[in-house]
């Protein structure tokens, strides 16, 4: 029998802030996509002006990753990748993996200059201790997606997908954006942060608070003492109409800031 992931001790990463990082962002699921172009270039403008100190992507930056080799033959993912470089010149970017993202290769990261981050890390910025996830493995209720995610994470899974033809992999890209869209249209409720292991996960890390996205149902919650709160997904491109910042200071609370602009606002002047 496997043990309860509820009790499952998670291998908890560490990112000490230095001390000249005064303003942290957090931003998830962008799901970058050549389709998305509004999206694309409020990303390529938040990158360039962030007047934070570091960015942190939990996860799901890009909509697909089928390998480092995919992404140097197309265009759209080295846009991505000069934007990251471009980045990294200025300030500290990390990136977590996300469900959808979760093969981008440290070949890949190294030449954008980004660093790697565990599921979850344990970001201690000055006196507050604060838990970062992806959030898709807090999500136990989606029993089919937790079965992909247990094969999909075995490093002999992804060996052995790595290592089919590139046209294999773009049909099997296809096939999940395909289900994607069936889900959303269905209106399908995904499942969210289960409150048990949310809160064990907040005591092994000794933290009071939890940030992660995936749900791409942004909105904080209290856990007794605790909080937890959930990032915004970017989509400028088709309704929802979002996309938003989550800073952290060192001094002062967080904040929640809207990033672009949709058509319709535009168009409402």
């Amino acid at each position: 029998m496997s043990a309860d992931p509820r009790t499952t001790t998670p291998n908890i990463g560490l990112l000490t802030a230095p001390a000249a990082w005064q303003t942290v962002d957090l931003i998830s699921d962008l799901h970058l996509q050549a389709s998305a172009s509004t999206t694309f270039k409020a990303w390529r403008d938040y990158m360039a002006s962030t007047p934070a100190d570091a960015v942190l992507i939990l996860g799901d930056l890009f909509e697909v990753w089928i390998g480092d080799d995919a992404a140097a033959q197309d265009p759209f993912l080295q846009s991505c990748a000069d934007v990251l470089r471009e980045t990294t010149q200025r300030i500290p970017v990390a990136l977590m993996p996300g469900n959808r993202d979760f093969l981008v290769g440290a070949d890949f990261l190294a030449g954008c200059g980004v660093q790697p981050l565990t599921d979850p890390t344990l970001l201690a910025l000055g006196q507050q201790r604060i838990l970062l996830s992806h959030g898709d493995a807090l999500c136990l209720d989606d029993k089919p997606y937790q079965a992909f995610r247990l094969q999909a994470r075995d490093p002999e899974w992804q060996r052995a997908f790595l290592a089919q033809p590139l046209a294999e992999r773009q049909a099997f890209a296809r096939s999940l954006r395909e289900l994607s869209e069936s889900q959303k249209h269905q209106g399908m409720v995904f499942a969210d942060a289960d409150l048990d292991m949310s809160l064990f996960w907040l005591g092994q890390a000794q933290a009071d608070r939890l940030v992660h996205g995936h749900t791409h149902r942004p909105a904080d919650h209290a856990l007794g003492t605790a909080q937890r709160h959930v990032l915004s997904d970017w989509s400028l491109d088709h309704a929802p109409w979002r996309a938003q910042v989550f800073r952290l200071q060192r001094e002062g609370p967080a904040q929640r800031l809207d990033v672009g602009h949709s058509p319709l606002n535009s168009s409402r002047g």
